[in-house]
């Protein structure tokens, strides 16, 4: 770890605890000696402290998008470490932790149908702001792990975070490198590596979705692992998520064969077209848990847990987390 509980940055920070860790950084919990808890991001690329500023875009971008569905950020400086100079900057915390966590504690139990579309609107909203952006912003790895889930006076929170691979689009041609995780990346990404986009970002909302809604991915290789998928992955008939829970209707259904259509021009083109969708459905409510319960284990190979994910000490000894940290 680049950082110890107790360590000091400045004098404003304290290092609380240890949150977790991605590919280009880590993330702490901190009390700031006026304000109280935050969250900070340590980058672990070293540099000069001109290298360091540059790299500082994440904060920078997210000082743009203010909005309750996406992480507010606080403070961006860098710091001199016995390696040498990092970059870091600080957020609210988000005590519910990400929505893998707020997934995983249903357990046997699917998460009810008017909180699984609630949390996908909120992420919508937050998605929209940055998409209309002119030009847009794509986010570009969006996945349950860079979603937080909290509370406040108005409820259920969620929280799009992790910026750190946004980008603004070409304005002339409204795309971008692909750049993000593997196994929420659209189809295009497989044939044409410049073609991330707001309708790429559609379909890794889709996907997360359809997790929700199914506990397993929506396209997978024959052996399961997504680390293997490829464009031939996509041509298999996408399976309705209504014949995998009970809670979903047919409605529910067309919503995310759009979100995620192979074709892109056939899909939701940015996060308000998903959200116009959504917020026309009337899903039914579905209160039974017996309706709400998964199938047995039998039915259920273990490789369609993707709750199980942090519960294993290691990537190696779980597929789902080798494809979760696997970027392109």
């Amino acid at each position: 770890m680049l950082l110890n509980e107790g360590d000091s940055l400045g004098r404003n920070y304290t290092v609380e605890r240890f949150l977790g860790a991605g590919a280009f950084a880590e993330v702490y919990r901190v009390k700031h000696r006026i304000l109280g808890r935050q969250a900070l991001k340590v980058f672990k690329l070293l540099g000069t402290r001109e290298e360091t500023d540059r790299a500082l875009k994440e904060p920078i971008m997210l000082s743009k998008i203010r909005h309750r569905n996406v992480i507010q950020v606080y403070d961006a400086d860098i710091i001199e470490t016995a390696e040498g100079t990092r970059g870091f900057f600080t957020m609210e915390y988000v005590a519910g932790g990400s929505l893998q966590d707020f997934w995983r504690g249903y357990g046997n139990q699917f998460v009810p149908i008017e909180v699984t579309i609630d949390i996908v609107k909120q992420v919508c909203e937050g998605l929209n702001v940055a998409h209309g952006d002119k030009p847009p912003i794509v986010h570009r790895d969006i996945k349950p792990q860079n979603i937080l889930v909290g509370y406040d006076a108005s409820g259920l929170r969620a929280c799009v975070s992790d910026f750190g691979l946004a980008k603004e689009v070409n304005p002339l041609m409204l795309k971008l490198s692909a750049r993000g995780t593997l196994c929420f990346k659209a189809p295009e990404t497989f044939v044409d590596p410049m073609s991330d986009s707001c309708a790429g970002d559609v379909w890794a909302a889709g996907v997360t979705f359809y997790m929700l809604l199914t506990d397993r991915f929506p396209f997978e290789p024959p052996d399961g692992d997504c680390q293997n998928l490829d464009y031939n992955c996509f041509q298999r008939p996408l399976i309705p998520p209504s014949r995998l829970n009970i809670q979903v209707d047919p409605e529910l259904d067309q919503i995310l064969y759009r979100a995620l259509a192979v074709k892109k021009d056939e899909r939701h083109q940015s996060a308000r077209e998903l959200l116009d969708d959504l917020n026309r459905s009337q899903p039914r409510s579905v209160t039974s848990a017996a309706e709400t319960t998964h199938h047995s284990a039998k039915e259920r190979p273990a490789r369609w847990c993707p709750r199980r994910w942090s519960s294993h000490a290691s990537g190696a000894s779980c597929p789902r987390r080798q494809i979760c940290s696997n970027k392109l």
